[in-house]
């Protein structure tokens, strides 16, 4: 029995496939599970002992209507054949509209294909099942119960896996900016992809100064090297000393970072989910995003989200190219003072 979980989505909704995952594992303990992701994502679950397998495909876009620039009909029968030569008795395609991955488990032959009821995947599934609003965590185990049964979501592990090299690296790298292993940390993930999740630069800047002082704490900042610069804005415009690590970790050695830390604060994105895996406590600040969909996974009390009283949210609508900012104050909307408190309140518990 060899089962494929077919997920192209990026950090954050890999991770919150991990409580799915150590389902079906625990169901079928003698199973080989392979999951088929981004080479994006692929550091969420290289590590993950549950799995027997990671495998990496560059995906096309989600939007069918650019997929042809991106992924050819050659790619696809290419791929599919490469996924029948392994051999799997059944796929799951985790993503609501991930038709393409569908598309690629049909032609794969793989015999039993699961995923959920859309007009553009049902013609390639066997099995299908009608996708709700709910958490991410609990509509991927929906996707599992073939194997394992109904689920109570709050009694499936949810961790990330750290090792002592993780660990290793990520204390030198701290000393270099002098904060020993027994020196209390906070970390600030303020980067994302889209203009429209992103906090003022300034806002930031407060809220680091502040709790550097009020937690006896060291801020580090996060992030990818595309969000470097705007870690080095929010640096500059500080009272107190910080140390930047954006663009010098991996996976798991963000992860391993996040471990040692107080409390994760960032808008609504991957590291905050891979904060919660490794059971720290987080600040979410939420615009266009549904939180009762992606909040970070654990006990409300040490996950607080935070979003403002903006009619139309949440819109889910993250790319809002040619539109002004001013028009998307969802974000913005949300005051320094309720971050501070918020952060407090997760860091007393």
């Amino acid at each position: 029995e060899r089962i494929l979980l077919i997920r192209p989505d990026h950090l954050g909704d890999t991770l919150l496939t991990i409580p799915a995952i150590n389902a079906l594992r625990a169901a079928r303990p003698n199973a080989e599970i392979h999951v088929l992701v981004g080479p994006w994502s692929a550091g969420a679950l290289a590590n993950l002992p549950q799995v027997d397998a990671v495998l990496t495909l560059p995906f096309p876009r989600f939007d069918p209507d650019e997929a042809d620039s991106y992924a050819s009909g050659v790619q696809l029968i290419r791929r599919a054949r490469q996924l029948r030569l392994i051999g799997y008795s059944s796929a799951v395609i985790l993503r609501p509209d991930h038709w393409w991955g569908a598309v690629l488990a049909f032609l794969a032959g793989i015999p039993q294909r699961i995923g959920y009821d859309t007009p553009e995947s049902r013609p390639f599934l066997t099995h299908v099942i009608q996708h709700e609003r709910a958490h991410a965590v609990r509509q991927n185990l929906r996707l599992v119960e073939h194997w394992t049964g109904p689920v109570d979501p709050e009694r499936v592990p949810y961790a990330f896996p750290c090792d002592d090299t993780d660990h290793a690296y990520v204390d030198a790298y701290l000393k270099e900016w002098d904060i020993e292993p027994q020196q209390p940390i906070f970390c600030i993930h303020p980067g994302s992809k889209y203009w429209v999740r992103q906090w003022p630069v300034e806002n930031w800047a407060t809220v680091a100064d502040t709790l550097t002082d009020q937690l006896g704490a060291t801020a580090v900042f996060t992030g990818s090297d595309s969000e470097l610069s705007v870690v080095q804005a929010i640096t500059a415009a500080m009272q107190r000393p910080a140390c930047v690590i954006a663009g010098d970790t991996q996976v798991n050695q963000l992860a391993a970072l996040y471990e040692r830390a107080r409390v994760v604060l960032g808008p609504e994105n991957g590291p905050l989910h891979l904060a919660a895996a490794v059971d720290t406590s987080t600040v979410a600040l939420f615009g266009p995003s549904d939180p009762d969909e992606f909040h970070p996974w654990g006990p409300r009390d040490r996950h607080l989200v935070l979003t403002s009283d903006i009619g139309c949210r949440p819109c889910r609508v993250l790319d809002w190219s040619g539109d002004t900012p001013d028009n998307h104050p969802c974000l913005r909307e949300i005051s320094i003072g309720r971050v501070l408190d918020a952060a407090r309140r997760v860091t007393s518990h």
